[in-house]
Formats: structure tokens, C-alpha cells, sequence
């Protein structure tokens, strides 16, 4: 079986920049070990599957799995999802996916160039965390945030004064994987920004990434945070890791739009073996 695949950088300004994610075309389907093969297979943060939907309600059905495992929630992958069908499909003006945990998201083209905007939900990190927590964040990045904000099990949020503090964090991963034993932990370093309102940098060891290039996600669970800071709902935002990426972040009500251009970089086949299938 040939799987055509494109692998497109999402939230990139420029030639090797961006988050690099997979975008997958099946006629159905595949058993969840197969899926899982082909994401290590490709070692990208994320590689995305697409199925067609046969409702009204979307185009696609849409799962991310990475290296190690599939996640809820991948922003990079589904804007570089959007990318690939509205090339695709010119006339389109918006790509619309149905998620198995989060519902339905949309990419849609911003303005008449390459950009694109993506309808994610508003995941707020509103829970202050315990002295302990704080105190084995603050272990784990090597330094002492302002503040430690916490979503549920899945994500913490290290607030810092300056865009420097988190630019020189060196993150000790395998105490990050401890702060959640055997959670998809997600855990995010932010402050004000330079040629930015915000500079983040995203850690997710549990994924098999230990620092994610650039992360819809993450600016799904920020977003909420800065523009309450800011007083008004949009702002820009800078991913600091070595690739770096921008995206521009705007709170509406209980969702968060992400814009940002996509660039393609490869296009070419998975050849699947037959008894990958039958084993």
C-alpha cells in the first residue's frame, strides 16, 4: 500500500523555519499500530492522518499521532492539514476537520496571500499550583518563573519577566517527564516579548519531543492568559526555539485564532508494507 504524504512547515516565515508536520491522505482507517509505525517512522513532532468525511458537518476526520503516541490536540499539524487541502482545492475557503477530542476545528485563508487562520479551543490555565509543584517546575527549568499556572494534568504554564530568562532556559527533561508520571505533559515557558507581544518555548518529553519547534496547543492555553494581561484579544507571539516560528493569537470567546503562513517542503509516498497490515 502507497500512502501519499506532504510534509509542510507550519507557522513559517521562511526556508527552514516552522514546525515541520506530515499531512497523511487514507482511504480508511488503518489499525492504531500502523498509524503509530508511520508517525516514528517519519520522527516529526506530528504526523496527521485524514480520512474523508462523509457528514455535513466536516471534510475530514482528523488524528495526530507522535513519535511515541497519539495526542488530543495538535495545532501545527492542523494548520499544515489546512494548507494541503485548500492547495488543493482553490475554490475551498476553509477546511473544516472533525477531531476525536476536540471537536471540530477549521483552517481557513487569511487575507489574499498565503496566510492561513485556525479555529482552535480556548484552553485557559487558570488553577494556581501548589509551592511543591512550583517548586519542582522551577527545578525542572533551572530557574524560578513569577508565576506557575496549571490546565488540568496536561499542561503547566511558567510565567517569566523578561523574554531572556526563558530564552536561556536549559530544561532538564527527565525531570519534566517527573512532574507527571505517565501524563502527556505539556509544559510551557512564556514572558513579553521583543519583536513580539509574547515569547514562549514548549517542552514535551512525554511526546518524544523534548522541545517543540512551534505549538498551536500551547497558544491555545496562553492565548487566555496574555490577553487578559493585555486588556484587548489579539496579539503576536514568537516560539523561541532553534527553528522558531510567529503566529499571530486572538481570543474569541470560548476559542483561540491562530494565524500564520505554511510553507511545503516535501511532497512523496509511504510505502506500507503488506504485512505491516496483516501482522
Amino acid at each position: 500500500m502507497r500512502l501519499p504524504f506532504t510534509q509542510v512547515d507550519a507557522f513559517a516565515d521562511g526556508a527552514f523555519t516552522g514546525n515541520p508536520a506530515a499531512v497523511t491522505f487514507l482511504e480508511r482507517w488503518l489499525p492504531d499500530s500502523v498509524l503509530q509505525g508511520i508517525a516514528a517512522d517519519n520522527n516529526l513532532s506530528e504526523t496527521a492522518f485524514l480520512v474523508a468525511h462523509d457528514g455535513a458537518e466536516a471534510d475530514f476526520e482528523l488524528r495526530w499521532f507522535t513519535p511515541k503516541l497519539e495526542v488530543a490536540l495538535c495545532g501545527h499539524a492542523t494548520l499544515a492539514s489546512g494548507h494541503v487541502v485548500l492547495d488543493a482545492l482553490p475554490d475551498l475557503p476553509l477546511a473544516r476537520f472533525l477531531t476525536r477530542q476536540a471537536g471540530l476545528l477549521t483552517v481557513a485563508r487569511d487575507g489574499d496571500g498565503d496566510g492561513l487562520a485556525m479555529r482552535l479551543p480556548a484552553l485557559p490555565a487558570n488553577r494556581p499550583v501548589t509551592q511543591a509543584e512550583e517548586s519542582a517546575v522551577s527545578a525542572a527549568l533551572g530557574t524560578l518563573p513569577v508565576e506557575v499556572w496549571a490546565r488540568g494534568h496536561d499542561y503547566l504554564v511558567a510565567v517569566f519577566d523578561s523574554p531572556d530568562e526563558v530564552r536561556s532556559l536549559q530544561p532538564d527533561f527527565a525531570a519534566i517527564l517527573a512532574l507527571a508520571p505517565g501524563v502527556d505533559l505539556m509544559l510551557i515557558a512564556t514572558a513579553p516579548g521583543e519583536d513580539s507581544d509574547v515569547l514562549s518555548r514548549v517542552f514535551v518529553p512525554a511526546c518524544g519531543v523534548d522541545e517543540d519547534p512551534v505549538t498551536g496547543s500551547a497558544h491555545a492555553v496562553i492565548a487566555p492568559l496574555w490577553a487578559a494581561r493585555f486588556g484587548r484579544p489579539q496579539f503576536s507571539a514568537v516560539q523561541a526555539s532553534v527553528r522558531g516560528g510567529r503566529l499571530g493569537c486572538r481570543v474569541e470567546g470560548d476559542a483561540v485564532i491562530l494565524s500564520g503562513k505554511a510553507r511545503t517542503v516535501i511532497r512523496g509516498e509511504y510505502d506500507l508494507p503488506d504485512a505491516a497490515l496483516n501482522g
